[in-house]
């Protein structure tokens, strides 16, 4: 889930709370190309305010006018598809010839929706399964890995929470903005600082924040190919505990802060001290960031997700279909 999504649902809660009458979409499935992922919501307000986006904005129009031609006056969830033929697709603003489904869904006490901001608001990963005949829900802990979403006859299953992850060695400032960033991203967070001149000074909310060694860190993250480690401390005794580790992982990103120059002296020590070989060497990125003349704090920050970002879409090869529906 992306921090877009978990602002759709906490509006969602908002509107619910004020006793107005709230309809969730979900897209469930997609042909060719669409604007936005399988599993990403909007919600429509009784009165047609809008939160959240499934398209470029004409699938959104078209569902307020729905709501106030009474279509939307759901009693249970509905599915409704979108772009079945070219003009349709051309109407709702589809590229590529795409098609999306979304599941209506009517909100209300069964929808467990401020439990589910409850857990993720901690961070945590969160099954979300949809009784489609009831509309009845129930919440139980996630694993990683599992699909996003699951479609049946009977049942919406969707997985909310953070799907990404990033371990960042270091707590300086720049760790505040790439943490903040990351978390826009929709990436769970952790930093590991375990100098007290650091730590005690860092307090970015939905970050955890661990005092533990690098390399124990590391070891103990579990560590998979959904997870990014970017070392930002400038110190080696700290860095290359980290690296150590990092490169011998899954990791779809490893990077470290630093020159050129200490970026040869970094392998060299990591070869040498260490035992990596150049296979592990090469997966390092450094110094760390795309090549966008960042200067600052932020702007290196910036860099740093940039970069983070073309790898983890090269590696998981979508690329192609995400240049397709811009």
């Amino acid at each position: 889930m992306d921090n877009l999504d978990l602002g759709v649902l906490r509006t969602a809660a908002g509107w619910r709370a004020e006793q107005r009458s709230v309809v969730l979409g979900t897209i469930t499935r997609t042909w060719g190309s669409a604007p936005r992922p399988v599993g990403s919501l909007v919600a429509v307000r009784d009165d047609g305010l809008i939160a959240g986006s499934v398209s470029g904005g004409c699938i959104e129009d078209d569902l307020v006018a729905q709501l106030r031609a009474g279509s939307l006056r759901l009693s249970r969830p509905e599915p409704l598809r979108y772009g079945v033929g070219a003009e349709e697709a051309r109407r709702f603003g589809l590229p590529c010839g795409g098609t999306l489904e979304l599941m209506l869904e009517p909100l209300g006490p069964q929808s467990a929706l401020d439990e589910l901001l409850t857990h993720l608001l901690r961070g945590e990963r969160v099954r979300r399964t949809l009784d489609l005949a009831t509309g009845a829900v129930t919440l139980a802990p996630a694993e990683r890995g599992a699909d996003t979403l699951t479609l049946t006859d009977t049942q919406l299953i969707s997985h909310h929470g953070p799907q990404w992850r990033l371990l960042v060695i270091g707590a300086g400032q720049m760790t505040d903005y790439l943490a903040q960033m990351a978390q826009a991203l929709g990436y769970g967070v952790t930093v590991c600082d375990p100098r007290e001149e650091y730590a005690d000074g860092f307090a970015i909310a939905g970050v955890t924040l661990t005092r533990e060694m690098p390399d124990d860190v590391v070891t103990a993250f579990q560590v998979d190919d959904a997870t990014a480690i970017v070392a930002l401390t400038h110190d080696p005794k700290l860095d290359d505990l980290a690296l150590m580790e990092a490169l011998k992982s899954p990791a779809f990103y490893v990077g470290a802060i630093g020159s050129r120059v200490n970026q040869a002296k970094r392998r060299a020590r990591l070869a040498e001290h260490f035992g990596l070989r150049d296979a592990e060497l090469d997966r390092l990125h450094g110094p760390v960031g795309l090549n966008i003349g960042a200067r600052t704090p932020p702007e290196i920050a910036l860099s740093i997700l940039a970069e983070m970002t073309a790898v983890r879409y090269r590696s998981s090869g979508d690329r192609a279909e995400a240049g397709c529906s811009l």
